[in-house]
């Protein structure tokens, strides 16, 4: 709103308002000159209506008339002036009424505006506050997140060796089958060579049964003889059959030892990050008699 509105502009607009048979109050020169603030064109309006009375009473000094028609005009001009007085202080008592009121409402607004501070500190106080503890939440976020990298970084570092040791691992399980391949195909050419020869042990000991029982048939009259003769066939048939038994004592160990190994191939398939070193001591077969 406009302030410092010029006197001589707002005495110009009251007495327009005037001069249209309006009472000039506040919001009507206002209205007439478009702008001003009330303080301003209230006090200014008191100053008009001051000057409105000294306006009047010079205007009492008329030019030689007859002394009836002087009298008479001059009783109906003052008439005038006292009723012009009358508005003006009625005016003045509303205009001053409508300043007490427009106090009231500057005061009121100060009051507000002095909540309004408060308050605005107060939500200040609190918005620092508010960024104080925001910032050291933040502070801790970083912290938290410098540590969270630490231990990604951390754990990058551990799957690396993981994966290092699987791969050792695959490597060594890929020793294993290897080795065991080799073990299997031995066993395979142990236990067709240990059937062999058992197979040949069987029909060399029938041979010697068959040629003991001719030989038995044939000196049934040298029985002496062929008794002895027959206790040494049999002996030596104990003694072959003792031999096949220790052979297959033999193929089955070499079975058992192909089962262990495979048993710990299961293992170590089952258990990939177990680091295990491969084992370089093989069964040894035991040597056919």
């Amino acid at each position: 709103m406009a302030v410092g509105v010029p006197e001589n502009e707002v005495f110009a607009a009251a007495d327009t308002v005037l001069a249209r048979g309006e009472r000039p109050t506040v919001e009507r020169v206002r209205l007439e000159l478009g702008r001003g603030s009330p303080a301003r064109v209230g006090g200014l309006l008191d100053q008009w209506w001051a000057r409105l009375a000294e306006r009047l009473s010079g205007e009492t000094r008329l030019p030689a008339l007859p002394a009836e028609v002087a009298q008479a005009f001059v009783a109906v001009w003052q008439q005038a002036i006292h009723l012009a007085q009358g508005v003006a202080e009625q005016a003045l008592a509303e205009q001053r009424q409508m300043i007490g009121a427009e106090r009231d409402r500057v005061a009121a607004a100060e009051e507000q505006a002095r909540q309004d501070a408060a308050k605005f500190r107060q939500h200040a106080a609190e918005a620092m506050a508010g960024r104080e503890a925001t910032e050291t939440r933040l502070a801790d976020l970083e912290l938290l997140l410098s540590q969270r990298q630490t231990q990604i970084e951390d754990l990058q570092q551990q799957r690396e060796s993981w994966l290092h040791e699987r791969r050792e691992v695959q490597h060594h399980n890929q020793t294993l089958q290897q080795d065991l391949q080799a073990l299997r195909l031995k066993a395979e050419q142990e236990r067709v060579a240990q059937e062999s020869y058992v197979r040949g042990v069987e029909d060399r000991a029938h041979r010697e049964v068959d040629r003991a029982r001719e030989e038995g048939k044939a000196m049934s009259t040298q029985l002496k003889v062929s008794g002895r003769h027959v206790e040494q066939l049999q002996r030596r048939l104990e003694s072959t059959q003792n031999e096949l038994s220790q052979t297959r004592q033999s193929v089955a160990a070499q079975h058992a030892c192909a089962e262990t190994l495979e048993h710990q191939l299961t293992q170590v398939r089952k258990a990939p990050g177990a680091k295990r070193k491969p084992s370089t001591r093989k069964p040894k077969p035991k040597s056919a008699p």
